[in-house]
């Protein structure tokens, strides 16, 4: 094993700490917290989740079209179905041509234009026939303005003068629920219990669930778990360790993707990943889930931000680091068609079929497999590396009693050279992924590494 060369003197050294110094006071700051993190089912730590905007997953934009690529995502590894809000969308005030599906008019109906309830019913059969599990996004905190619940005003927040106001003054076409209310209360979590009871969904993620009071989510829970003992919360939240102690089973791990997106911007080191990662973990009580996502419905799609090359080198991160990976919409074939504003309110169908792209379905399946195979990726043990490019590369180790996997990311578009350290470097062996390119032997400690190359190392630890 080779020593690292010194750091880097004089004015990048200075710059270098000076960015560092900015972009970690840029991380929340710890919540103290002596709560225990909920354990989770085993099988939820080893899954891999795929979220679905239902309107623009297809051409036709329904349920149907869903049920008939369960097979793929079947085959891609994909073990958990997230739909996005499946209901009724608002029509007052709404935004664009078709409206967000996040302004729900009827929580307990399902958009027309999805299909029928015998459609959702055929869809969470398809998916639990192959064993995957289904979720649906619940926006507890706020409706549409011609919600079927704007019958009782008292169900909502209201100004001074007695006016039902919007959570934030820019979010205008959706009106805010108050939770101070018991029979509001009352009423959702009948809500969530009827989805669970009478349907058979899996669980829920709860869209900014950070804005209901965290007593409503854990009774809900309590109440939940006399139906299914094994329901998933997803917590859409960043920074809230108590939200995990009761009620969730995961969060977003929203600093994180914060961080990467800084970094492959070029505003900040690759290092502040891993602060970013250490400063969650310093947050959180020990076994806490997190859910580690690269592209979203909330972000420009990743190949639109950072080009092919590095989207799949930021999801090949997050599919590589502890926690639940998250996949979304089309992204297992580079698509970059329009995302959040303005494809939340029109219909911008995913392209299934765009030329000029690598074999990424082929990629991902086997990352995912490697990672379902090997017990090293399901822990919650992360190992950084230090090595001698911090500033663009990010290196760490995952490892079980059996194997130790060494992965290295250049999270820059150019090429960096560097070396690291790491105990038995002539042991381990570049791992062969399905559709890229046949790699060199492993030259560690040294490397190189092209804009956005990555690579994975195994070492078989003989037992």
């Amino acid at each position: 094993m080779k020593k690292l060369p010194p750091p880097l003197p004089g004015l990048f050294q200075l710059l270098l700490a000076a960015m560092l110094a900015f972009t970690v006071a840029t991380v929340p700051a710890a919540e103290s917290t002596n709560a225990v993190a909920r354990k989770s089912p085993e099988w939820l730590k080893k899954s891999v989740v795929y979220e679905i905007f239902p309107r623009n997953f297809s051409q036709a934009g329904d349920f149907n079209a869903i049920t008939t690529k369960l097979d793929e995502l079947k085959d891609l590894g994909v073990d958990v179905v997230w739909l996005m809000p499946i209901h009724p969308i608002g029509q007052k005030v709404k935004k664009g041509t078709v409206g967000s599906p996040y302004a729900v008019r009827d929580y307990c109906a399902v958009n027309p234009d999805y299909g029928t309830t015998n459609d959702f019913k055929k869809l969470l059969a398809g998916a639990h026939t192959r064993g995957m599990k289904v979720i649906l996004d619940i926006v507890a905190g706020h409706t549409a303005w011609d919600s079927v619940l704007m019958e009782h005003p008292a169900f909502y927040k209201q100004d001074a003068n007695g006016k039902i106001i919007p959570p934030f003054p820019d979010w205008s076409d959706v009106a805010a629920l108050n939770y101070g209310n018991p029979e509001l209360r009352r009423a959702m979590t009948d809500m969530l219990k009827y989805w669970v009871r009478d349907f058979g969904v899996d669980g829920f993620r709860c869209d900014v669930s950070f804005s209901v009071p965290m007593e409503y989510w854990e009774a809900a829970r309590a109440e939940l778990e006399q139906i299914n003992p094994e329901i998933i919360l997803l917590a859409d939240a960043n920074a809230s360790p108590k939200l995990l102690a009761k009620a969730f089973n995961m969060d977003n791990s929203g600093a994180l993707y914060s961080a990467l997106n800084r970094v492959m911007s070029g505003i900040a080191p690759a290092s502040l990943v891993n602060q970013s990662w250490v400063n969650t973990r310093q947050q959180f009580p020990e076994g806490a889930l997190h859910l580690r996502f690269s592209d979203n419905h909330e972000d420009t799609r990743a190949v639109v931000r950072f080009g092919l090359s590095g989207a799949l080198a930021a999801q090949v991160l997050m599919l590589t680091l502890d926690g639940v990976p998250l996949f979304y919409n089309g992204m297992e074939v580079g698509d970059a068609t329009e995302s959040a504003d303005p494809a939340l309110f029109e219909k911008l169908p995913v392209y299934w079929n765009a030329s000029g792209r690598p074999p990424l379905r082929e990629i991902y399946r086997n990352l995912i497999r490697l990672r379902k195979e090997h017990p090293a990726f399901q822990n919650d043990t992360v190992a950084w590396l230090q090595n001698s490019a911090p500033g663009e590369v990010v290196t760490f180790l995952r490892k079980d009693d059996k194997d130790e996997f060494l992965v290295a990311v250049n999270l820059s578009s150019r090429t960096v050279a560097g070396s690291l350290e790491v105990p038995n470097d002539a042991d381990f062996k570049v791992a062969k992924i399905d559709g890229m390119p046949t790699l060199p032997g492993s030259t560690l400690p040294e490397f190189t590494l092209g804009g956005y190359e990555w690579r994975i190392y195994r070492r078989s630890l003989g037992k």
